[in-house]
């Protein structure tokens, strides 16, 4: 059975492959392949590469994830301290804008790479592009310029900014945020990742309106785009639903590919994007706690039979939880090779 860079190439080329791609999107599972604690496991690079490759030879899916948490943004540009959990991602602990004026005091550095935040992200791309050997897509990891304030002073004071705050303060806090995003994009970019997730939760459908989306994140989504090139950017709703805001994202980004939520109507999302691009269908992976094994194939089954027809499609998982079993992850899988086949 082919897997990876095998099925995707011909996607890109408009043929069908032989089966579709299945990504998953595991991230602090790592640190259980390894018996260790996830900040030990995010700690050193080594550790990420071996916990990836690990994890796709025991499960079969078809990419690797060069990144480490969302919170490394935040620390790159001055927070001091992260939050480790015992089964989940780490989060941002000190917010580096806790008042308006701190916008002016943010400082995106020259070079990128000067950050040891940032070069490790850049060493473990080039570390998995050498154990993929061509094989599996590297995928990296990019939060939009848009969302990224919530990482620099919280969802609630982002969402008062820009809804009902300075408009001034807004534009000089989003102008730094996209410099930053394109300075990272050509940074990852360069360093090998071949697929770049392009991760924009506050511009979708579940947090703002469609008047919205075009009055303040078309603009900022464009700014990202057009400054970095859409070449193997992934648009990414980040948990929030795209599929309402489509056409508008197409227009504002031209990626190469539109990941859905697990709520987005695939049908649908398949007809607008067209022959502009791929579409990956996302199962609600917090169901995967608790589903049985007949659940998890219906809903796998269901998937497959709305985004499959005509080729273009790949089969996703949003933020996988760490507590999803290793069991129930290789009925999905199993069920996503058998019920994805052309």
């Amino acid at each position: 059975m082919k897997h990876g860079l095998e099925l995707l190439e011909p996607m890109f080329q408009g043929k069908l492959p032989e089966r579709v791609p299945v990504i998953l999107n595991l991230f602090e599972q790592g640190a259980n392949e390894l018996n260790l604690s996830i900040e030990e496991y995010y700690s050193d690079v080594d550790h990420i590469v071996e916990g990836q490759v690990r994890m796709a030879e025991k499960f079969g899916h078809d990419n690797l994830w060069a990144t480490f948490y969302a919170a490394i943004d935040a620390e790159t540009l001055g927070s001091k301290k992260t939050i480790f959990s015992d089964d989940g991602p780490p989060n941002v602990g000190q917010l580096i804008i806790r008042q308006y004026a701190d916008v002016d005091e943010l400082t995106i550095p020259g070079n990128i790479n000067d950050s040891p935040f940032f070069s490790k992200q850049t060493e473990l791309v080039k570390k998995l592009k050498k154990k993929a050997a061509g094989r599996l897509p590297v995928c990296a990891y990019v939060v939009a310029s848009f969302s990224l304030p919530v990482l620099l002073m919280g969802i609630d004071r982002w969402l008062t900014l820009l809804l009902t705050g300075s408009s001034v303060i807004r534009e000089a806090l989003l102008a730094k945020c996209s410099e930053f995003v394109i300075k990272k994009i050509m940074a990852l970019r360069e360093a090998g990742a071949d697929m770049i997730a392009y991760a924009n939760p506050i511009a979708s459908a579940t947090f703002i309106k469609a008047h919205q989306f075009d009055k303040l994140a078309a603009k900022w989504i464009s700014s990202d785009f057009k400054g970095a090139g859409s070449r193997n950017l992934v648009y990414f709703g980040g948990g929030g639903k795209i599929e309402p805001f489509l056409e508008r994202i197409i227009d504002s980004s031209d990626a190469g590919a539109y990941y859905l939520n697990p709520f987005d109507d695939i049908v649908s999302a398949k007809v607008k994007v067209g022959p502009r691009g791929l579409v990956t269908g996302a199962i609600n992976d917090i169901k995967l706690m608790s589903w049985s094994s007949g659940q998890i194939r219906a809903e796998v089954k269901q998937i497959m039979d709305k985004g499959k027809p005509n080729g273009g499609f790949l089969f996703g998982t949003q933020m996988m939880p760490y507590k999803i079993s290793d069991k129930n992850i290789h009925i999905m899988v199993k069920a996503a090779h058998e019920y994805g086949r052309y």
